[in-house]
């Protein structure tokens, strides 16, 4: 998420405290290289966002509860499924932080379009191994698009002096979700089955491949090497303690993400809710990244971090405790309302942390979302087949993310005297 450049800052150590996006043209290695201006780069990361993880990622979620009625298996499969999707998110942080032979654009294209197709082959598969597998390079696919597409979509738009622009891009994981949700909707009213599902999904992911291959720019600069700074020590540890957050994170809000459409259908008085609940994350994600934006600027990055993850801790909780139909839409609002929010306050800090390692860092914190999502849903399946609910799941996935939120604001009030 970008910061707002040029604001005043609210008190007189905001100026070097607060994480920042480069900016300024004069510090690029040479001219950039943009292929279409700042607002087409920014919608074009957007879209690829909706598609490689608001369809790819994240379809799986309205789609499960048909599948299940037309497979017969329980929460446990449901939850082996949803990990091996993350256990690819993770193998491809993990490649997007090693050193990619040939272009990082090339890279980040053949994601998009290997989500796309892999989305559509879920609708032809007929074994637990051929679904394991589409969803592992599916999550393979999400993580490059993520990572790879974030960096260079905020490296071009800091070149070009619109960093405010960055929610934008951000703005496309909630995109893709509302998206991903009306189609699967339109498709089950129309009477079609789990398999038509997967296949109209993807076809609608795949309508971005080819805006992303005309508007996305290439490098805007090499990779640099990190100089000097102040706190060095400091920052190192702030990276750490950002990596642990994130996999917190990653393990608190998976499980609502995975299984909230679900739990729905399955209580009676919720049910007719089932079509809202998941457009609600969707759009709630989508706009949020403008207000999260707006407020990191003033009260800075690390500290807001921390905030959102105890307002998410609170909709996970209500999701599990609170089985209604006030309940399940207000667990959706809070859920979509900061999800993306800490995974963009997670890229600015990661930026602003190890300025030259961008990517390296960038990579880091999403391995460990990667990992805390690996655990999550297994968990959480197992917990629902053994325990008879879903508030046991998600009282524990509300304690990781107060923990998460309690280490970051500790970790904010750590990096600031050391800054100053």
């Amino acid at each position: 998420m970008a910061i707002a450049q040029g604001s005043a800052p609210a008190h007189p150590h905001q100026a070097r405290s607060q994480p920042r996006l480069p900016a300024a043209p004069h510090e690029m290695s040479g001219e950039p290289r943009l292929g279409a201006a700042p607002i087409g780069i920014a919608l074009a990361g957007m879209a690829s966002l909706a598609s490689g993880m608001g369809i790819g990622r994240f379809v799986y979620t309205p789609i499960l509860p048909a599948m299940t009625e037309g497979l017969g298996f329980g929460a446990a499969s449901a939850g082996l499924i949803a990990s091996a999707n993350f256990v690819g998110y993770l193998a491809g942080a993990l490649l997007a932080a090693s050193r990619l032979p040939g272009s990082r654009r090339a890279w980040f294209l053949a994601a998009l379009a290997l989500g796309a197709v892999t989305t559509m082959a879920m609708g032809a598969a007929d074994t637990m191994p051929a679904f394991l597998l589409l969803r592992f390079l599916g999550g393979v696919a999400s993580a490059i698009v993520l990572v790879v597409g974030s960096v260079l979509v905020l490296d071009a738009l800091a070149a070009a002096g619109r960093s405010r622009l960055a929610p934008l891009h951000f703005a496309g994981v909630g995109v893709g979700i509302v998206i991903s949700a009306l189609v699967v909707s339109g498709l089950e009213a129309a009477g079609l089955g789990w398999r038509a599902l997967w296949i109209g999904a993807g076809m609608v992911a795949a309508v971005p491949v080819p805006l992303a291959m005309w508007l996305l720019p290439g490098e805007v600069r090499p990779e640099s090497t990190p100089g000097p700074h102040a706190g060095g020590g400091t920052r190192r540890g702030a990276v750490a303690a950002l990596a642990l957050c994130h996999g917190l994170f990653g393990f608190g809000y998976i499980v609502t993400a995975t299984f909230l459409v679900a739990v729905v259908r399955a209580a009676p008085a919720a049910r007719a809710f089932e079509a809202l609940v998941w457009p609600v994350v969707g759009l709630a994600a989508a706009l949020s990244v403008l207000l999260w934006g707006r407020l990191g600027a003033r009260v800075g990055v690390l500290p807001l971090y921390g905030a959102a993850c105890l307002v998410e801790a609170l909709g996970v909780a209500i999701g599990g405790a609170w089985p209604s139909p006030a309940g399940a839409l207000l667990s959706a609002l809070l859920l979509g309302g900061t999800f993306m929010g800490i995974t963009a306050l997670g890229f600015t800090a990661a930026r602003a942390l190890a300025p030259g390692e961008e990517r390296r860092v960038s990579a880091l914190i999403t391995a460990a979302f990667g990992f805390g999502q690996i655990v999550g849903p297994v968990l959480g399946g197992w917990l629902m087949d053994h325990a008879g609910g879903f508030a046991l799941p998600s009282l524990i996935a509300a304690g990781a993310l107060v923990l998460a939120g309690v280490t970051a604001l500790l970790t904010a009030r750590a990096v600031r005297p050391a800054e100053g």
